[in-house]
């Protein structure tokens, strides 16, 4: 195996090679930190180094999306089932996995990080960790499309038109005539699709579009309020985790009985759901199999015998589990003859 370049060095750095030269080198007019932090990029790529042949290594899985802020994404259900699984799939395979944090400050250390592959998930448009680690000529996995996605590419991710469609169905099916959808404070690839899924499919069933933004800290819900003071809507499908316990409190708050007055759908992992009174009709994004899934493409690439996987998307079915939230209950008296 050939060792990294002055070129590969100044990739991942963001610098020219000149420079690269100087930092070495200990020549030329550099600021000290420009000179360390290129010096930190050769070392950890090894430049200059005798480069042998290896089985097994480390690979790196990061959460890119929400603008670096350092929120917990092991408190969330879907990330906490998938990073389980990738674990178990990674170490499956002979390698170690490494879980970077969420922010992006410069004290993460996405130019010198040592891994063989990395693991996105939901990686933003113009994202910075995808630049440098494009950069650096790492193979890359993606839990969910990349904005811009290049001819070699993976990624593993659901039907969001497909599901969407398939949550909708179901709550007109169940009587709903006025459906909400409650997403939109994220950039990623899921968020986009959904929404696109839901304009397309009211406008083909001539329903109105009603537009919830969802903020995870909003545990009363108070997002709802207007629209349920209102009576605006009679059905929500909720994207996130949070939203079903949001849309509960706001009913309760408001007056709405679960179903009979709202029908609720959330995309969630979280089993609470289905034990609730009444339970949570929820749509599982099976991130185990998209870890077990994208983990076993990311070895595929890094391996020098095993058929490379097919450029583009690698898709795993989400399935809608129906339950006492999205069904209404027949009325005393409305029962029909006997």
């Amino acid at each position: 195996m050939s060792g990294p370049t002055l070129a590969d060095v100044a990739r991942a750095a963001e610098v020219s090679t000149a420079t690269v030269s100087h930092a070495l080198n200990g020549t030329g007019r550099l600021a000290d930190a420009t000179r360390r932090r290129v010096r930190e990029v050769a070392t950890a790529l090894g430049y200059g180094a005798r480069r042998t042949p290896q089985t097994g290594g480390n690979l790196g899985v990061a959460v890119t999306t929400y603008a670096g802020s350092a929120w917990n994404f092991l408190e969330v259900p879907y990330f906490a089932r998938l990073l389980t699984a990738a674990t178990a799939t990674a170490h499956a395979h002979g390698y170690a996995l490494t879980i970077l944090p969420a922010a992006r400050g410069a004290e993460t250390p996405w130019h010198t990080l040592t891994v063989d592959g990395m693991l996105l998930l939901d990686s933003p448009a113009g994202d910075p960790v995808l630049r440098a680690l494009r950069a650096r000529g790492i193979p890359l996995v993606f839990d969910g499309r990349p904005v811009d996605p290049r001819p070699e590419d993976v990624w593993v991710d659901n039907d969001h038109t497909a599901t969407t469609r398939e949550v909708l169905g179901h709550l007109a099916a169940s009587g709903a005539r006025r459906i909400a959808l409650h997403a939109g404070y994220g950039d990623e690839h899921y968020t986009r699709a959904v929404t696109r899924a839901y304009e397309q499919w009211c406008r083909e069933h001539g329903h109105r579009t009603l537009f919830l933004t969802c903020d995870p800290y909003d545990t009363p819900g108070h997002a709802f309020d207007a629209v349920f003071a209102a009576r605006a809507c009679d059905a929500v499908y909720t994207i996130y985790d949070p939203g079903g316990r949001q849309v509960v409190a706001a009913a309760a708050r408001h007056g709405l009985r679960i179903p009979d007055d709202l029908l609720l759908v959330c995309a969630s992992e979280d089993p609470a759901y289905a034990e609730s009174d009444p339970s949570v009709s929820t749509v599982t994004l099976r991130p185990a199999t998209i870890a077990e899934t994208a983990v076993t493409a990311l070895v595929s690439r890094l391996s020098p015998t095993a058929p490379p996987p097919t450029p583009g998307a690698l898709t795993v079915p989400a399935v809608l589990h129906p339950r006492g939230s999205s069904r209404r209950r027949t009325r005393p008296g409305r029962q029909g003859p006997p």
